[in-house]
C-alpha cells in the first residue's frame, strides 16, 4: 500500500505541484519551444510538402554570397551569416544538435554515474574508496579541459562530443547517487532483505536504486543545460560539431571575427543558448523545490 501511495504521488502529486510553481512552468515553456524546434527539423518531405517548408524557412546550407552578413530583414528575420546563410534556419536546425547531444550526453553520465555511485555505496570499503578516488581525480580536472583532451584523442564529431561531455559529467552523478544510496543502504528493510537471502543484484535494483534516483532526476534536468553549454563551447573552439552541420557554438564562433561589423551573427546564437540553458535550469530549480519536501519526509518500507 505504501508503494502504491508513493507512485500515486509521483504521477499525480508532482504534476499538481508543478502547475503551482511559476519557475518550473517558465522553464518548461522554454524547453517545449526548444523541443518543438528540434522536432521540426526531423520532419521532412515524408510528412510535409518540402515547398511548404521552404515558403517560410530557408535552407540552412544555402549560401548567398551577394548578401553576406546582411542584417535582419523581412526576408531573413535574423539576418545572414558571413557566408550568406540564413541564421534563423541554422538556429532552428542547430536546436536538434543541441537537444540530441544534451540528452544523450546526460544519459551517458547518468548511466555510468549511477552504476559507479550505487556500487560504491552498497559495497563500501575498498571498492568505495577506489571508485570514489577515481571520480575525485576526474572531478579535479576542469570539465572543458578534459573534454578537449578526449576530443583531441577521439577526433571531432557529434558522437565523440556526446561521449566526451557524458564522461566529464559522470563524477557529479556518482557523488549524488552515492550520497543518497549510503543513506538508503543503512535502512532496516535493506538489512532485512539481506537477512532473507536476497541477492545483491536484486537488492540494488529493487530497493536501493528506486529510493535513490530522485536527486538524480533533479541533477539531470540541470545537467542537460550544462551539457548544451559544453558542446557549444567545443563547437566554438572547433572540436565539436563540424561544418556544414548547423550548430549554435559554430554559429557563435563564426560571428566573433565580425562582431563589430555584423553583431547579429553572434548575438542570436548567444540568445538561443541563453534561453535553452535558462529553460533547463529554471525547470530543474522548480523540480527541486517540488521534490525536496518529499525527499525530506520520505520513509519507504
Amino acid at each position: 500500500m505504501a508503494d502504491k501511495q508513493e507512485k500515486k504521488f509521483g504521477l499525480v502529486g508532482v504534476f499538481k505541484e508543478l502547475r503551482k510553481n511559476v519557475t518550473a512552468l517558465i522553464g518548461l515553456v522554454l524547453i517545449l519551444i526548444l523541443l518543438f524546434a528540434a522536432l521540426f527539423t526531423i520532419v521532412d518531405q515524408t510528412f510535409f510538402d518540402r515547398q511548404l517548408i521552404d515558403s517560410f524557412l530557408h535552407d540552412p546550407l544555402e549560401m548567398q554570397f551577394s548578401k553576406m552578413m546582411e542584417p535582419p530583414s523581412s526576408a531573413h528575420p535574423l539576418g545572414l551569416d558571413k557566408y550568406g546563410r540564413d541564421i534563423l534556419a541554422r538556429l532552428i536546425y542547430g536546436s536538434k544538435i543541441a537537444v540530441q547531444v544534451g540528452v544523450i550526453a546526460t544519459g551517458i553520465a547518468i548511466v555510468l554515474g549511477v552504476i559507479v555511485g550505487t556500487i560504491a555505496a552498497y559495497y563500501g570499503g575498498r571498492i568505495d574508496d577506489t571508485l570514489m578516488r577515481i571520480m575525485e581525480v576526474l572531478y579535479s580536472i576542469p570539465g572543458l579541459v578534459l573534454a578537449l583532451t578526449m576530443m583531441a584523442a577521439l577526433g571531432p564529431s557529434v558522437i565523440n562530443a556526446m561521449i566526451a561531455v557524458g564522461v566529464i559529467r559522470v563524477p557529479s552523478y556518482a557523488r549524488v547517487i552515492r550520497s543518497r544510496a549510503l543513506s538508503v543502504s543503512s535502512k532496516e528493510y535493506i538489512k532485512a532483505a539481506q537477512a532473507y537471502g536476497s541477492g545483491d543484484f536484486r537488492i540494488i535494483f529493487r530497493h536501493v536504486l528506486p529510493n535513490s534516483v530522485a536527486p538524480v532526476i533533479i541533477q539531470a534536468s540541470l545537467g542537460i543545460g550544462s551539457a548544451i553549454i559544453t558542446v557549444a563551447s567545443l563547437s566554438f573552439l572547433g572540436f565539436g560539431v563540424q561544418p556544414p552541420t548547423p550548430s549554435w557554438g559554430r554559429l557563435l564562433s563564426s560571428g566573433r571575427d565580425v562582431l563589430l561589423v555584423a553583431p547579429h551573427i553572434a548575438t542570436f546564437p548567444g540568445i538561443a543558448i541563453l534561453f535553452a540553458v535558462m529553460g533547463f535550469n529554471l525547470f530543474g530549480d522548480g523540480l527541486r523545490d517540488i521534490l525536496d519536501p518529499k525527499l525530506r519526509g520520505e520513509s519507504m518500507v
